[in-house]
């Protein structure tokens, strides 16, 4: 179903949440494209001055300082708002993922959920969570099936080695399913694979544990502007409902592992080699369907004013 026939209304307010990451910052610019009034919730003060400069040339942007660990600022963002876009970025004081990440980031996640709870207005959660919420578990060589969005990584395998970034995306997108399921809230989660942003470096904790991702078949990526309209797609499509696997490529064989480490470790800082004598490609053990079919009609470009 296209999303003109299925959500028309323009006069929606949505809010962005942290909006002052790089999958934040664009969906507040794509939204803003397609006609909605956005509040930017903005939780590092170093992001605001950007927002600021932006919503003085746009009547339906507003800004708004907001602090996951600080109820009252969050309803302060959420309040009149139809929709929430909510993903969470590491505060500024705490930017690696440990494994005490998970308090924090499940803090979060109940902090916003139980916020919405409270509001009259938001009729739609789109949850960010992470592929490695899915992908790790001790049954990879056990089934003979895809893995997909009915799958969950196991948190005793991911504090076994140490895949904190896995655990606590896990934790906390099971506290907001808990949550959303326990006061009625309408959510959809996108489960993405490794965003391909500008800022990407080999530090990345989606990384942690690459090489058996690989081997295993589900080492999956995701360009920035596919994943703003997947999240945009399962918002605006009332037929939206659970998990969504999200990425459109596969990292299975030398080219593209190669053509990924030249990203990563630019060739002038590396001896990265041009190629790797393994020719195998690994067979894709991960499976996007549930995602792609919704979006088969979706227009990215469509403005609903």
């Amino acid at each position: 179903m296209a999303p003109a026939a299925s959500f028309n209304e323009s006069s929606k307010t949505i809010c962005v949440m942290d909006a002052s990451g790089c999958l934040g910052t664009n969906l507040v610019l794509r939204l803003l494209h397609r006609g909605y009034t956005v509040h930017a919730a903005v939780q590092n003060h170093g992001n605001l001055k950007y927002f600021e400069e932006l919503s003085r040339n746009s009547k339906k942007l507003r800004v708004f300082y907001s602090d996951p660990f600080d109820y009252q600022s969050i309803m302060d963002a959420l309040k009149g708002c139809y929709g929430l876009f909510y993903s969470f970025e590491p505060p500024s004081d705490q930017p690696n993922y440990d494994e005490f990440m998970a308090d924090v980031e499940v803090r979060a996640a109940h902090n916003v959920l139980e916020a919405c709870a409270q509001t009259e207005t938001i009729n739609k959660v789109v949850f960010t969570s992470s592929a490695t919420a899915v992908i790790w578990s001790n049954n990879h060589n056990k089934t003979p099936d895809d893995m997909d969005e009915r799958n969950w990584s196991d948190i005793n395998f991911c504090r076994k080695f140490k895949l904190w970034h896995a655990m606590s995306k896990t934790l906390a997108e099971k506290t907001a399913w808990a949550l959303a399921m326990d006061r009625g809230i309408n959510m959809v989660s996108i489960n993405a694979g490794l965003l391909m942003s500008p800022d990407l470096t080999i530090t990345n904790p989606y990384l942690k544990g690459a090489a058996e991702m690989y081997e295993y078949g589900v080492f999956v990526t995701v360009d920035l502007s596919f994943n703003v309209d997947a999240h945009i797609c399962v918002f605006e499509d009332i037929s939206s409902y659970g998990r969504y696997l999200c990425f459109n490529n596969v990292i299975n064989c030398n080219e593209e592992a190669i053509k990924l480490a030249h990203i990563l470790v630019p060739p002038s800082e590396s001896s990265v080699p041009q190629s790797f004598e393994d020719t195998r490609v690994h067979q894709q053990r991960i499976s996007n369907k549930k995602l792609n079919k919704l979006m088969v009609d979706f227009d990215s470009e469509l403005q609903l004013h």
